[in-house]
């Protein structure tokens, strides 16, 4: 006897079918809520199923984004083991029939017969700490998508008020900057008042600078106002918007802020945290999310594995005779690991990265590979170190081959 219970996971509610060994389903499916009598009730079925056959039932389901998180803390809980299934897996599985039926009874029931057909490993638990960290990192990259899209609609509207404004700071987005763009959002606001009492806005905005820099920058400023094109808004909602907008960047500036202190905290206990970082190019942001999405190392048992996982592998297509001269990576795995390690590959061939990187990249120039692909091949490369790296418990040696 090999038990094994699909669930079909949906928002708030699960569809569940047992069979109790290969083509022998159990009884019809059954609905569960994501509550505490639901899943009393799928407790119920479980430890009814390992009085029956004596051996305690597997639990297989995909990934469903986060809707599937209170079914892994209730089975964590309950000790039982159970199938994290890739959805692309599960869809094709669903597929298997010539029958074009989708109910979510039939694709528990699919479930149940993928669990025979393939050769799956129970789901490792991540510790707790490491998936805090995950979700910090993820959190961290969706609010820096969402500001850098203010700051364009930022900039979109500044260039109809106050253009000259953006060569006045070193940084436009700086809190000084921003907080002096507040008060004085247009050419006429800035030449109303006189240069003594701007210099003192300025220098209580920024207590750090000195008076003489806060005078030279309200210099500029007036500068930038009497070139400006436009002595004042055209639209009074244009100055809304500014000012809309200059909030809403400051409110995530706060937040990214209070994130990076708390990844940096949890980070600093993560011992792969420091050994990924030793490799040049990776630093501490990216060295976080590196560890987050990859998890416990012991999940793979080859490089080619993570590989595979980071969605970098070759795509292979041979049909007959015909075998395809140009494969693209597949992008099948994790895209936010992906993208970390194409920054730090970005990072690494820079003149102050890493000596080993740089020539792994320069021969496959030399053997006539353009950049993107060259890259790509680095980010293979750097994956083997990481994974060569987080087994052996060792730090990263960059001595040029």
């Amino acid at each position: 006897m090999n038990p094994v219970v699909g669930l079909d996971v949906a928002k708030g509610e699960s569809m569940c079918q047992v069979f109790l060994n290969k083509g022998k389903p159990h009884g019809k499916g059954f609905g569960i809520q994501h509550t505490r009598d639901g899943f009393g009730h799928l407790h119920e079925v479980l430890r009814s199923i390992e009085a029956d056959t004596s051996i305690r039932p597997v639990v297989i389901f995909e990934s469903t984004g986060h809707y599937h998180t209170p079914v892994i803390q209730f089975l964590e809980e309950q000790d039982y083991l159970y199938i994290l299934v890739n959805p692309l897996v599960a869809h094709q599985a669903k597929k298997s029939s010539l029958r074009k039926v989708k109910t979510d009874a039939i694709d528990a029931y699919r479930l149940c017969e993928l669990y025979y057909k393939e050769e799956f490993e129970p789901f490792k638990k991540r510790g707790v700490q490491l998936l805090n960290l995950r979700s910090l990192t993820r959190q961290h990259g969706s609010i820096t998508n969402l500001c850098v899209q203010t700051k364009l609609q930022f900039t979109a509207v500044l260039d109809q008020v106050f253009p000259e404004y953006r060569g006045v700071f070193g940084d436009l987005y700086s809190k000084v900057s921003l907080y002096v763009l507040r008060e004085f959002p247009t050419a006429e606001s800035v030449l109303a008042v006189p240069q003594s009492e701007l210099t003192e806005r300025v220098n209580a905005l920024c207590t750090s600078r000195s008076l003489k820099w806060a005078s030279k920058k309200a210099e500029e400023i007036i500068a930038a106002a009497t070139q400006n094109p436009f002595y004042g808004a055209r639209l009074q909602s244009h100055i809304f918007s500014l000012k809309m907008y200059i909030d809403i960047i400051l409110q995530y500036q706060e937040h990214l802020s209070a994130l990076e202190d708390e990844i940096d905290a949890l980070a600093v206990t993560f011992e792969e945290w420091r050994i990924v970082q030793s490799i040049p190019g990776v630093g501490e942001k990216i060295a976080a999310t590196i560890i987050s999405e990859i998890g416990e190392i012991e999940r793979f048992n080859d490089p080619k594995k993570l590989v595979a996982f980071a969605g970098v592998d070759p795509s292979v297509f041979a049909s007959g005779k015909f075998v395809a001269s140009v494969n693209r990576i597949t992008k099948r795995g994790s895209n936010r690991l992906r993208h970390t390690l194409y920054v730090a590959v970005l990072c690494g061939l820079r003149k102050s990265g890493s000596k080993r990187l740089k020539a792994f990249y320069d021969r496959k120039r030399e053997e006539g590979k353009p950049h993107k692909l060259a890259v790509v091949a680095c980010i293979n490369k750097m994956l083997h170190w990481i994974y060569a790296l987080l087994k052996r418990n060792e730090t990263f040696l960059d001595l040029a081959q």
